[in-house]
């Protein structure tokens, strides 16, 4: 199965979500590629929407490879981290976040973040790879003590969506393809067009214009 391109997706995704349309709920996108995903049900649910913003810290001698990560007011750590310097984690720490600051100053000017206390927290992206950062990014959203974390996307590998379905952290998980031989998210898209910044500071203007 392939979807034609995020918006269909995200369609489908809605229909699977109809529960929490018009709820105390509030849609969250990673950027960029999660943004038009979570743009088109936040619509279809009139949900708000907002963006969250994380970035992984990567090993001082492998950079790809995430021993923690940071949002703009948390971090998280894995074990990987115990072996590397705090100075190193500290100064990669503020750098990002000096970047994520600069992220969500463009994308949403000085719009404070939402409080998500006792809010259900729909996270989306157009589909998940290993999911390290995203659980990362759950985990930091779960200290901000949500009603409900749900997360939505489109297309994942089976044992990525086994270990969201492990995690205590997360209360529901709605994948829509599984697939075995899954290499990458753009496989499963006839049209998976780069997304660029541009585009996202569009729709999250749009969004707040149609409310």
């Amino acid at each position: 199965m392939k979807f034609k391109n995020r918006n269909e997706a995200a369609l489908i995704l809605a229909e699977r979500l109809k529960e929490y349309q018009d709820a105390n709920a509030v849609v969250l996108a990673i950027p960029r590629g999660g943004v038009p995903v979570g743009y088109s049900i936040a619509k279809s649910l009139n949900l708000p929407l907002e963006i969250v913003l994380s970035k992984k810290i990567g090993h001082p001698y492998h950079k790809e490879y995430a021993i923690g990560a940071v949002t703009l007011k948390s971090r998280v750590l894995s074990e990987a981290a115990n072996d590397v310097s705090k100075n190193y984690i500290e100064s990669e720490t503020e750098k990002i976040r000096e970047n994520l600051r600069k992220r969500h100053h463009e994308f949403c000017r000085n719009k404070e973040e939402m409080n998500l206390q006792d809010k259900i927290l729909i996270v989306v992206d157009d589909g998940i790879a290993t999911g390290n950062t995203m659980l990362s990014t759950i985990e930091m959203l779960h200290d901000q003590k949500p009603s409900k974390i749900v997360v939505a996307v489109p297309v994942s590998p089976p044992d990525t969506i086994q270990n969201f379905q492990n995690s205590p952290l997360i209360d529901e998980v709605i994948c829509l393809i599984t697939p075995s031989d899954f290499r990458a998210v753009g496989q499963f898209y006839e049209d998976f067009g780069e997304v660029d910044d541009e585009q996202v500071k569009y729709l999250l203007e749009k969004v707040k214009s149609e409310d």
